[in-house]
């Protein structure tokens, strides 16, 4: 993972980004639609609840109502947050059964002990790694965060997070914090062989331990790739290429290749001659 210039969170800070123009998107996107309740789908898959029986659920960034939507198509009941008033305005247009409040979720969430039976949040918990203010401390305003929802969990009961990180530091500083607190649990990738699939999920226990679900994507049990994330500040894939540019260097050309073999594409068998260079001709 690598740091991308253009992601929302470096353009402003999220009651800013998320004015009246991009909280339209929201409820007129049809693809960005899709993608919210495939996310809140998964989500709410891996919170693991009871079989027909309605749950009163957490939804964190709930932004313009699109995953409340899918609680409340599976009987569930919820209550919403979210810094953005324009997206809560857009949400109260598209009038969803949903309780609305509007909270920076980085002041912690003002619920009684054990009021809900789990939490979702999609695409809003890596904006809590970013410092809009001098006075936000990003480990402070997570452990805040996940310490007074671990309190407003009943015990027995499952947080689940999409998000997208944007390295792995930024992973290992949400998780620990979320430790820290008292959750259990980890990280969840689904189709991590995949460049544009792959999703990130954090799911946390609160008050008991279990096993951690698996990620999406058959192939990644079959060929022994775990589908968790592992966390190293260490490079040592190219330690002795000596200068040479990463992506002219056997060892990156073979771990493409097999890449390319686990997502089924068709690729050449590797030889002596595989990233052998060629002479220069004049």
């Amino acid at each position: 993972m690598t740091s991308n210039c253009r992601r929302p969170e470096h353009t402003a800070p999220p009651d800013v980004f998320y004015n009246e123009s991009e909280a339209k998107k929201y409820s007129q996107n049809s693809r960005m639609i899709e993608i919210q309740t495939q996310m809140s789908e998964r989500a709410v898959e891996l919170l693991n609840l009871p079989e027909g029986q309605p749950c009163f659920l957490l939804d964190v960034g709930c932004g313009s109502g699109l995953s409340g939507d899918f609680l409340s198509e599976e009987g569930h009941y919820w209550v919403g947050v979210d810094i953005s008033t324009a997206m809560l305005d857009v949400a109260l247009d598209r009038e969803v059964e949903g309780d609305l409040l509007v909270g920076d979720m980085g002041q912690g969430m003002p619920f009684r002990a054990g009021t809900f039976d789990g939490c979702i949040s999609i695409s809003a918990l890596q904006w809590l790694c970013n410092a809009d203010k001098r006075t936000h401390s990003p480990p402070k305003r997570l452990f805040t965060f996940f310490s007074t929802l671990y309190s407003s969990l009943s015990r027995g009961s499952r947080a689940v997070f999409q998000l997208y990180p944007e390295n792995s530091e930024q992973l290992e500083l949400i998780t620990t914090q979320a430790m820290r607190a008292g959750f259990g649990g980890g990280m969840v990738v689904d189709y991590p062989n995949s460049t544009k699939a792959k999703k990130f999920f954090l799911c946390l226990f609160a008050g008991v331990t279990g096993a951690l679900p698996k990620g999406l994507g058959a192939e990644t049990s079959d060929r022994g790739v775990s589908n968790q994330v592992q966390y190293s500040g260490q490079r040592s894939r190219f330690k002795n290429m000596k200068g040479k540019s990463a992506k002219k260097g056997r060892d990156w050309i073979l771990e493409k290749k097999e890449r390319r073999r686990r997502q089924g594409r068709e690729v050449r068998a590797d030889t002596k001659y595989t990233a052998r260079q060629r002479r220069p001709h004049f």
